[in-house]
């Protein structure tokens, strides 16, 4: 059973691994990360989780039985009692409501842990299966991102504020 893991240091091989094996797989819905981030990763890797120890952000990594990563799924800039929502889920396992399930989790996570009362999280119009993701965990659209919010490309800001059941 998969299993919802705040990241650290020891997640950095199976994250670049995840990463890697689903470089091409993301690019069809999001902008590639591109050539310097995998040399970078190590360094990239270490910023997050000093950005994490300083309450900026909460990453977590969804990791399957054999300590493989399936998925990333992050909250960044905490503030106000809120955050912006990320998630990746592998193409392995895509389509299982992976996805789903663990974005309604962190949501649980973000209020009880955190002390947040609303996740926003942009998507871009081409990544149908992600605005598919934040409806059925209960986001609802707000209004256009702005497309440097997206690495260029037009999209849309979906919210939802926790501790509401308006889960589809």
């Amino acid at each position: 059973m998969p299993e919802l893991q705040r990241l650290d240091q020891r997640h950095a091989p199976a994250v670049l691994a995840f990463e890697a094996a689903n470089r091409s797989y993301f690019a069809a819905s999001v902008p590639d990360r591109g050539d310097d981030y995998f040399a970078e990763f190590a360094d990239r890797f270490e910023a997050l989780l000093k950005e994490q120890d300083a309450g900026i952000s909460a990453f977590h990594v969804l990791v399957d039985d054999d300590g493989s990563v399936l998925g990333r799924f992050n909250l960044m800039d905490l503030v106000d009692h809120g955050a912006d929502l990320g998630y990746r889920v592998a193409q392995a396992a895509a389509g299982r409501g992976l996805a789903t399930a663990t974005v309604l989790e962190l949501c649980d996570l973000a209020a009880d842990r955190h002390g947040l009362r609303t996740l926003r999280a942009a998507t871009s119009h081409r990544n149908i299966a992600s605005q598919r993701v934040l409806v059925k965990a209960g986001f609802v659209e707000v209004g256009p991102a702005d497309p440097a919010d997206l690495s260029g490309e037009p999209g849309t800001w979906y919210q939802r504020e926790l501790g509401t059941s308006t889960v589809m």
